[in-house]
C-alpha cells in the first residue's frame, strides 16, 4: 500500500492537497538518460546533414525533387512554402512515411485487415499490391469500450434508423436539420453526464475551435496547459482572448499565473480580465497523463475562474460508470462550468458534445458556429451513440456495459504491468488506457512500425514535431475488446534473460523479437 504522502511528494504534489484525493494518483515520467539523449541527437544530426546534401544534389538535378518549389521567376515574392517544414518532411519525415496513413479494409476493432502496399520511389508514392494482411491486432484505434463493431445491438439500431430517417439531414440545427432523435440525445448526454443540459454536435474538432470563441473573446484571459490538443488551442486562438500557457499538470503554474491575472489584471490598463478560462483535458493523449482534477477545481473555485474540460479520451474511459474524469475522481459535475467530450472514441460513432448549465447551452445554440453553419449530424451516428450510451449507464436491461468497463480497466492495468516487466519505459498514469512506449531515437520509430506489422500488430508511433526531439514514442491504445491472449502477443509471454541478450518471441510469429533494440533499461 502507497501513502498519500509518499505519491504525491513523487508527484511534486504538497501534502495540503493530499486530502483531495481519494486514492493514490500516480504517474511515470522518467527522464530521458543522458546517453540516450545525445544518441538522439547524433542521429537527427546525421539525417539533417543527409539532407542539405540531398538538397545539393536535388538543386543540380542529380537527384529527382518531389515536393513543391518556388518557381524562379517568383523568387522575390513573399515565400508560399515554409522551407524548415519543407526540408523536415522530404528528407526525415519521408523516410519512414510508411509507418502513416495505413488504408484498412475492415472495422476497425480489435482486430482489423490492412491493405497491402509498396514503394518505388522511397515513400513519395504507394501502390497497392491487391493483397490483404489479414487480422492486424488493432492497438492504435481509440476503440476503449469496443463499440466500433458491424455486428450486435448498435449496429443494428443504426441500421434501423437508417432506413427511417436516411443517412444524412441536409441542414443545420438551426433551420431543418433538427430531429427528435437529436433532442433525445442530447437529453440522454445530460443526463449521462448529471448536468442541466447539453448539445451535440457533428464534428468533435469544431467542438473546441468553434465554440470556444463564443465562449470568451477580448479583454478575457485563457490559461491553457501547454500539451492541449490542437483543437484547443485553434479555439483559443480564434477567440481573441489573451492566451497564457501552464506547464502540464503543473498546479504551482497554474496557481501562479492565477495569481498574476488577478493582481495585475490586463497589460497597460490593469483593468480586471473579464473572464479567466482555463482549458484542460482529461486524459492527454500522447501522454497517457490523466488530469490532476480535484486540484484544478480547488484553484478554480479560489481565484473564482471558469472550468472548460475536454474529455474527448476519458469519457467512457475512466470512471467505476463510464462517466469520465469527473467519476473518476468522485468529483461533483456541477464544480466544472464546460464540460466537453467527443463520441468518437468510447461510443464508436462521430461528433462531440458540450455540457452544462442551462443557460450556458441555451446561449451556445444561438452564438456557437458549429451550431449555426454546420451541417446537423447523422441520424444513425446519432442512433449509435445513444444505444451504445444506454449500454453503458446500463438502460438496456444487461450488464454488458459494466462488463466493458471493467474489462477496460484490467486490460490496461494487465498491458502496462507485462510492458513495465519488459523492460519498457511507459509514460502516464497508471489508470490510462493510452499508453506510450518510449523509443526515443528516430530510427526506432520506423522499425519498430514495420517490426510490430510483420507480427500482424498495428500501433501508432509518434515522433518530432508531434513529440519533443528527444521523446518519440510508441502509442498503444487498450480497448475493452481486446482478449488477453491478443495483448499476450503484444506482450511477450517469456521475460527472463532479457539483459542476456536473448530474443523474445512474440506469441503467434514465428519471428524473434529482439527487446534489446528498443527497450531502453
Amino acid at each position: 500500500i502507497v501513502s498519500y504522502s509518499t505519491v504525491f511528494q513523487n508527484q511534486d504534489v504538497p501534502p495540503s492537497n493530499c486530502s483531495l484525493y481519494k486514492k493514490p494518483f500516480l504517474e511515470y515520467y522518467e527522464e530521458t538518460p543522458l546517453l540516450v539523449a545525445v544518441l538522439t541527437y547524433m542521429g537527427y544530426g546525421i539525417l539533417t546533414i543527409f539532407g542539405y546534401l540531398r538538397d545539393f544534389l536535388r538543386h543540380w538535378n542529380i537527384e529527382k525533387c518531389h515536393v513543391a518549389r518556388e518557381r524562379e521567376e517568383q523568387k522575390d515574392f513573399v515565400p508560399l512554402y515554409q522551407d524548415f517544414e519543407n526540408f523536415y518532411t522530404r528528407n526525415l519525415y519521408m523516410r519512414i512515411r510508411d509507418n502513416w496513413n495505413r488504408p484498412i479494409c475492415s472495422v476497425p476493432g480489435a482486430k482489423m485487415d490492412v491493405m497491402e502496399r509498396v514503394s518505388h520511389d522511397y515513400n513519395w508514392t504507394f501502390e497497392h499490391t491487391g493483397k490483404v494482411v489479414k487480422d492486424v491486432i488493432n492497438m492504435g484505434s481509440y476503440n476503449y469500450l469496443g463499440f466500433a463493431e458491424n455486428t450486435g445491438a448498435c449496429a443494428d439500431a443504426a441500421v434501423e434508423c437508417t432506413k427511417k430517417y436516411g443517412a444524412g439531414v441536409s441542414s443545420t440545427r438551426s433551420e431543418i436539420g433538427n430531429l427528435d432523435i437529436h433532442e433525445e440525445l442530447e437529453q440522454l448526454v445530460a443526463r449521462f453526464l448529471g448536468v442541466e443540459s447539453s448539445m451535440a454536435f457533428g464534428m468533435g474538432f469544431a467542438t473546441n475551435s468553434m465554440n470556444i470563441p463564443a465562449l470568451t473573446g477580448k479583454g478575457c484571459l485563457i490559461l491553457s496547459d501547454e500539451l492541449n490538443h490542437a483543437s484547443l488551442v485553434l479555439g483559443a486562438r480564434l477567440s481573441g482572448s489573451t492566451i497564457r500557457v501552464f506547464k502540464h499538470n503543473n498546479m504551482q503554474s497554474l496557481e501562479k499565473l492565477l495569481r498574476d491575472a488577478i493582481v495585475n489584471g490586463q497589460p497597460r490598463t490593469h483593468r480586471p480580465w473579464k473572464k479567466i478560462l482555463i482549458l484542460v483535458e482529461g486524459i492527454y493523449s500522447m501522454e497517457g497523463s490523466i488530469v490532476r482534477l480535484p486540484e484544478v477545481i480547488a484553484l478554480k473555485k479560489r481565484y473564482k475562474a471558469y472550468l472548460y474540460l475536454d474529455e474527448a479520451h476519458s469519457i467512457g474511459a475512466l470512471g467505476p460508470n463510464g462517466r469520465g474524469v469527473v467519476d473518476y475522481f468522485g468529483l461533483d459535475p456541477k464544480d466544472v462550468d464546460i464540460m466537453m467530450g467527443t463520441f468518437t472514441k468510447s461510443f464508436g460513432a462521430a461528433g462531440g458534445y458540450i455540457g452544462g448549465k442551462k443557460e450556458l447551452i441555451d446561449y451556445l445554440r444561438w452564438h456557437s458556429h458549429s451550431a449555426l453553419y454546420a451541417t446537423s449530424m447523422s441520424p444513425p451516428v446519432a442512433q449509435q451513440i445513444i444505444t451504445s450510451m444506454k449500454i453503458i449507464m446500463g438502460e438496456d436491461g444487461t450488464t454488458l456495459g459494466a462488463d466493458r468497463l471493467s474489462q477496460l480497466s484490467e486490460n490496461t492495468t494487465y498491458f502496462r504491468r507485462k510492458l513495465h516487466e519488459m523492460g519498457f519505459i511507459l509514460y502516464g498514469n497508471d489508470d490510462s488506457p493510452v499508453v506510450p512506449l518510449m523509443l526515443y531515437m528516430p530510427a526506432k520509430i520506423g522499425a519498430f512500425g514495420r517490426e510490430m506489422l510483420k507480427r500482424n500488430i498495428g500501433t501508432v508511433v509518434v515522433g518530432f514535431p508531434a513529440t519533443p526531439i528527444i521523446e518519440s514514442r510508441a502509442r498503444f491504445c487498450v480497448s475493452a475488446a481486446h482478449t488477453r491472449e491478443m495483448l499476450d502477443t503484444v506482450s511477450p509471454t517469456e521475460t527472463d534473460n532479457v539483459g542476456n541478450n536473448e530474443s523474445l518471441s512474440f506469441v503467434g510469429s514465428s519471428e524473434p523479437f529482439d527487446v534489446r533494440v528498443f527497450a531502453e533499461y
